[in-house]
């Protein structure tokens, strides 16, 4: 539809699908990734054709996994790799022999390929997409959960074995016609000196141009020296026909341990987002959905044996090799069950070295983009059956859950961030108290920081755990749970069981607050005082004495207190809750306004009195 010259049209396409189908992919709870697969499919040549020439985009694109290469790159000090070998070396070397294994056999003997296409099918359908499993974890905040930390030696070792998996290909296809790959080991030599200047470069060179560029001071010049090492050094890389990704890597890990690392993450995570985003577009243009009018029964079998054998493969390699518990394996499996970005760079490579016909190649593209397409849904359908099951598949030590102490006079359900201050301020103050919690986790940390802390494994909904705990002799109970259904739930059955403890919990918003007055509970409002301490900060800054900071702040915490109050009676007629709003706010600014005039008229009245006294003084001189 568009010319290839009109460029800006492009752009224009591009921004419209993203900004409408991320946040929608968002707000459906699919993540970032489909939205974009999704925006690609739909203006692609497959759908509207709004973009007719995808591939004319695709090294623009590839620019996003080399940026995201770079800052892994990063934030991997070598020492940390060092740290990291056995993950990175084993788990991620354990999980691409298998899974390549497997898979190539698959190939040779059921569906008859020939051995070298068998063997690079098994290796490229083994390799996982760094830049959606990375995007998938960061959307979920589990990249430093058991199987974040997995899957990101996993996919570092996968990026790291992409590049001989590249140098395999044309010792085993046949050259195209005008390449001139020559020398197998001329080509060695060459990729092992890119190496090396990049490795040498870095180590002496890079540190100080970033130096002579900071003392600059223009931060223009800081992101296009970010860029230019970056995209140089991918370059280099894609020269000797080696991993764009691999030159952008090293670069990012020679730079781990300097003093511009932050500098340099800052300038470039920008572009990354954005790029990104285009290379997922473009991998979702590039499907080509005749082939599921054509072959769709082809193409289903084959997304369901790329998800259906590595899920299983890389659970078994999880549990054995990495020693994770089933839930944290199955979500490693999950993580990176569908194909990767270096698999569509594999087997385009294959395709023009007449290993793969184009008719497979077409099946494997649009497979690789519905394994990624299909495991968010996955993800998201079984996030409620692993959450379940998380606790009761760890085995809990026998201490923790035999809860010894002596009549606690407080009782803290959950030992998260507000628990611990919590737990910290009671020790300090010498005041018997029992925590209790659901996750494994957090009582192992609290122990490994004092073996003698008092904190069990319980469900505080469990009446038995309640009676063990004892508190029927405790004074206060204390629920610090981020999650309000689980505070109402926990607050209800400690009302029902002892109604004349008192119960303090921590409240989500005014409406929870609402709630937990309902149930005769204390409720501690979570970022409400908090906001206030920051409050008093800006008027003390702006000039104000800390006196009268503090008394504008008591003064609207008074009020609000009292609108508060006059809401709970109304707090189910959300009209009626809004009228209230509108008449607390004009009577706030109010209230404020007097007070202005107020210390204004002090003021004034203080400047007159000076005034007068330096008048009187000079008189009588």
């Amino acid at each position: 539809m568009h010319e290839p010259g009109s460029i800006l049209q492009v752009v224009v396409v591009l921004l419209l699908a993203t900004v409408i189908a991320v946040p929608l992919a968002k707000r459906l709870r699919l993540g970032a990734v489909i939205g974009y697969l999704a925006a690609g499919v739909i203006i692609g040549p497959g759908a509207l054709a709004l973009i007719a020439h995808p591939e004319s985009m695709s090294h623009v694109s590839e620019l996003g996994v080399v940026l995201l290469l770079f800052i892994i790159g990063l934030e991997l000090s070598p020492k940390r790799l060092w740290v990291m070998r056995r993950a990175v070396f084993g788990t991620g070397l354990a999980q691409v022999l298998l899974c390549a294994s497997v898979m190539a056999l698959l190939a040779w003997l059921v569906f008859a390929q020939p051995l070298q296409t068998a063997l690079i099918l098994g290796l490229g359908l083994a390799l996982s997409s760094t830049a959606f499993g990375l995007q998938l974890l960061a959307e979920r905040r589990e990249l430093n959960s058991p199987h974040g930390r997995q899957a990101f030696a996993v996919l570092l070792f996968q990026d790291i074995a992409a590049i001989p998996l590249i140098a395999l290909i044309p010792l085993l296809g046949v050259q195209p016609e005008g390449s001139a790959d020559g020398n197998p080991l001329v080509r060695t030599a060459e990729v092992l000196g890119s190496i090396a200047v990049i490795v040498i470069g870095g180590r002496y060179l890079l540190r100080p141009l970033f130096r002579v560029v900071a003392r600059t001071g223009l931060q223009e010049v800081s992101t296009a020296t970010a860029l230019l090492v970056v995209i140089g050094t991918a370059w280099l890389m894609d020269m000797v026909g080696v991993s764009m990704a691999l030159g952008a890597f090293l670069a990012g890990l020679l730079l781990a341990d300097s003093e511009y690392r932050h500098e340099l993450e800052s300038q470039i995570e920008p572009f990354k987002g954005l790029l990104l985003g285009l290379f997922f577009i473009t991998v979702g243009m590039q499907a080509d959905l005749s082939l599921l009018a054509s072959n769709g029964s082809a193409v289903a079998l084959l997304t369901a044996l790329v998800i259906g054998l590595k899920l299983p493969l890389i659970y078994l390699v999880g549990r054995s090799v990495a020693g994770l518990d089933s839930a944290n394996a199955l979500r490693l499996g999950l993580v990176l069950a569908a194909g990767g970005e270096f698999a569509f760079v594999v087997f385009q490579l294959a395709a023009g070295h007449q290993l793969l016909s184009p008719s497979l190649h077409g099946m494997l593209v649009l497979a690789i983009t519905l394994s990624m397409a299909i495991t968010p849904l996955l993800i998201l359908a079984l996030s409620p059956l692993l959450s379940r099951a998380a606790n009761s598949i760890r085995p809990v030590p026998p201490e923790y859950e035999q809860i010894e102490s002596d009549s606690p006079r407080v009782v803290i359900s959950g030992m998260g961030r507000m628990g611990q201050v919590i737990a910290r301020m009671m020790r300090a103050q010498r005041v018997p108290y029992i925590a209790l919690d659901t996750s494994v986790d957090s009582i192992d940390m609290s122990r490994s920081l004092s073996a003698d802390m008092p904190i069990f494994y319980g469900d505080p909904l469990r009446p038995e755990i309640l009676r063990a705990a004892q508190v029927d002799k405790a004074q206060f109970f204390i629920i610090t749970s981020s999650d309000p259904d689980v505070t109402l739930r926990t607050a209800e059955t400690v009302r029902r069981l002892y109604p004349a403890i008192t119960i303090i919990a921590r409240a989500r918003n005014r409406q929870h607050v609402h709630k937990l007055i309902d149930l005769n509970v204390l409720a501690v409002r979570e970022t409400f005082h908090s906001s206030l301490e920051m409050s008093r900060q800006i008027l003390t800054g702006m000039g104000l004495s800390p006196e009268q900071a503090d008394s504008r702040i008591a003064r609207f915490r008074r009020h609000d207190e009292a609108v508060l109050a006059a809401q709970h009676r109304v707090y189910d007629d959300a009209a009626a809750v809004m009228q209230t709003a509108r008449q607390a706010r004009a009577e706030l600014e109010t209230l404020f306004d007097a007070d202005r005039i107020e210390v204004n008229s002090v003021q004034d009245a203080v400047a007159g009195a000076t005034q007068t006294t330096d008048a009187d003084g000079r008189q009588r001189q």
